[in-house]
Formats: structure tokens, C-alpha cells, sequence
């Protein structure tokens, strides 16, 4: 006989009356519990906190596709551990479409997807996207550092709910209005969800500096609002926003992106210009040694202010001088004491 299985959300505490607890003195003065003795004094204990109904049943499928390096595995793997809300998959075959996602996230039963997708095994893109209806959004994953990486000092509660904290530059414009709609609801833990805690101790930052999303983790270390951050962080550069899941028509697309091909062909190029210009300078230093000297014309003028030199004897001494004779210097005290020798014999 199967066990009786209870409906998640039926018998919660919102219902439920505080219990009244009695207590009687004895003979000590300390006060027992007794159910059947009425008492003057009475105490009554707050009902348990209700957990509410689960209604925004929203699930993440975070996965990728073949060929990321462990820095991507390590930041999505921080994705799930800090999102309560997501479930994961196997990896997807690069050769597979991207449509095929859509299929995935509908046997998964997840209405939101992150997709992960690396391409050279150095570039990695980022998809967000709303199954199966759209929009969707496709980034360029920069900067990207993890949670177990010593600078991140921090720490919160696992399934803690996370504020969220939008630059106001997403209110501004329309494109950035629907990414702050999208990111709400992907990165936000739905309120009372099973595996989720019901404490507030982080915040997730969406910051936009320099045309691209800057994503921070901060842990709320006091009342007064000290942050210190947990990690993971990431940048994301915007390449284009599709009306539907992973394919549609081009809502918008970023005229200030450049693609990393084209970022490392320019630098080659800079590179390969720099060593050309070393190369002519070589090349011009030689044609110059090699040309004749011309001779210039000797200007009558030049020698106006010159001095002339004291002139030298031009004979030339072949033989070495004879050296000069030393006179020795007698010394007078020392004929002094030989005179007095002399004396006392």
C-alpha cells in the first residue's frame, strides 16, 4: 500500500491559530506545563511561518555544448549552486542546431535557458533565452572569474533569495528595458520555491560600463549595507536580441560589437605594420651606407675666424737624450757623529 502522500502547500501554518500553552505553579514556584489545569497565566506561541503556495513555477536549464574549457564548466557550475531554481543536462553536440534547445528545455519541463556555447575553444558565447515563445539574446562571455578563486572572500546562504540591482541606463532604452524583463526572470529564485531558502542575503548587480553588462555577486554582511562579493563575476558584451527562442527575426543588433576574429585580425595587422616599418627603416639605412659620398664645396668663408697654432719643429729626435747626472746630498748630521768617534779614540 503506498504511503499517503501530502499536497506540497496543504496544511501550511496560514491557517493555523497560535497555540495557547498553560502553566501551573508548583509547590518550588517553578511554572509546568499542564493541558488539563486552566491557569491565570497563559503564553501563547506564534504559529509556525507559512510557506505559501509555489505559484511562479519558473525553471532554468543552465547546459552547454562541447568543447568548453574548465574556466566555463566551473562559472556555470557556480550558476547552478547559486540558483536554486535550475536543473542541468548533458552537453550538446556542436553539430547539432540550436533549435534542437528548444526540444531539450521541453522535455526538462523549463520555460528559461542558459546556453553556454564555446566555439575555437577559446570564444564563449552566452544564450538567454524565454522557451518557447522568445525573446532570446546572445552575448559575448568576457572576464570571466570564478567563486572559488581566493579574491572572492564572501559568502551567503545555498537557495538564498538574491536581490536584484539594475544600473539605470536599463530604463533608458528600449533594447536594455527588455534584457532587464529577461534577466528578472531568469536570475530571480521564484518566492517560495522548494529548494530555496527564505533569507535575503546577496545581491546580483547588472552595471553598464563601456556597452557591455557587467555581472557582480555581493554578500550583505550588516544592516547598514557593507557588501563584500561572493563571486561568480562576468562580463557580457550584447551581439543581438531575436524575437523568438534561439532564432527569429533581429529585434535589435549592437553596431559597436567586434567579433574576436576580428578582434585578433586586427592585432596581427598592427603587429605585421609595426614590423614592416622596422623592416624599410633596415632597408633605407642600407641604401644610404651604400651610395657614393658626394664631396661638398669648400666655402672660402670658413676659415675667416680661425686662429692659427703655434707651429711645432717638424724634426723628429731619433735618439733617446742622455740622462742627467744625480748629485747625491750629503748628510751633514752623519759627518757629525763620525767626527765625534774620531775624537773619543
Amino acid at each position: 500500500m503506498a504511503a499517503f502522500k501530502r499536497k506540497r502547500g496543504s496544511g501550511s501554518g496560514a491557517g493555523k491559530q497560535a497555540k495557547k500553552v498553560k502553566f501551573a505553579e508548583n509547590a518550588t514556584g517553578k511554572q509546568t506545563a499542564k493541558p488539563g489545569q486552566e491557569s491565570e497565566k497563559e503564553h501563547n506561541i506564534p504559529a509556525p511561518v507559512s510557506k505559501g503556495k509555489w505559484k511562479n513555477k519558473e525553471r532554468v536549464l543552465v547546459f552547454s555544448s562541447r568543447g568548453i574549457n574548465f574556466r566555463t564548466r566551473h562559472l556555470m557550475q557556480d550558476l547552478r549552486t547559486m540558483m536554486p531554481h535550475t536543473k542541468a543536462d548533458t552537453k550538446m553536440d556542436r553539430k547539432d542546431k540550436l533549435f534542437v534547445v528548444n526540444e531539450v528545455c521541453e522535455i526538462k519541463n523549463c520555460n528559461k535557458c542558459i546556453f553556454f556555447e564555446a566555439k575555437k575553444k577559446q570564444d564563449l558565447y552566452m544564450w538567454i533565452s524565454n522557451v518557447p515563445h522568445g525573446p532570446s539574446a546572445k552575448f559575448l562571455v568576457q572576464n570571466v572569474h570564478t567563486l572559488a578563486e581566493l579574491k572572492m572572500t564572501g559568502n551567503c546562504l545555498k537557495g538564498s533569495r538574491p536581490l536584484l540591482s539594475f544600473d539605470p541606463t536599463f530604463e533608458k532604452e528600449p533594447h536594455y528595458a527588455l534584457l532587464k524583463e529577461l534577466f528578472i526572470q531568469t536570475f530571480s529564485t521564484p518566492q517560495y520555491h522548494p529548494k530555496s531558502q527564505p533569507f535575503v542575503d546577496h545581491i546580483l548587480t547588472f552595471t553598464i560600463a563601456d556597452n557591455r553588462i557587467w555581472f557582480r555577486n555581493y554578500q550583505i554582511i550588516e544592516e547598514d549595507g557593507s557588501l563584500v562579493e561572493i563571486g561568480p563575476r562576468f562580463v557580457l558584451n550584447l551581439i543581438k536580441i531575436f524575437q523568438g527562442s534561439f532564432g527569429g527575426a533581429t529585434l535589435y543588433e549592437n553596431p559597436r560589437y567586434q567579433s574576436p576574429n576580428m578582434h585578433r585580425r586586427m592585432i596581427r595587422l598592427a603587429t605585421a605594420a609595426r614590423l614592416k616599418e622596422k623592416q624599410q627603416v633596415k632597408e633605407l639605412q642600407k641604401m644610404k651606407k651604400s651610395e657614393p659620398k658626394v664631396k661638398e664645396k669648400e666655402d672660402p668663408t670658413q676659415d675667416v675666424f680661425v686662429t692659427p697654432a703655434e707651429e711645432k719643429p717638424s724634426d723628429i729626435q731619433l735618439v733617446a737624450p742622455e740622462p742627467k747626472p744625480i748629485k747625491k746630498k750629503k748628510n751633514k748630521e752623519f759627518k757629525r757623529q763620525r767626527k765625534l768617534k774620531q775624537k773619543r779614540f
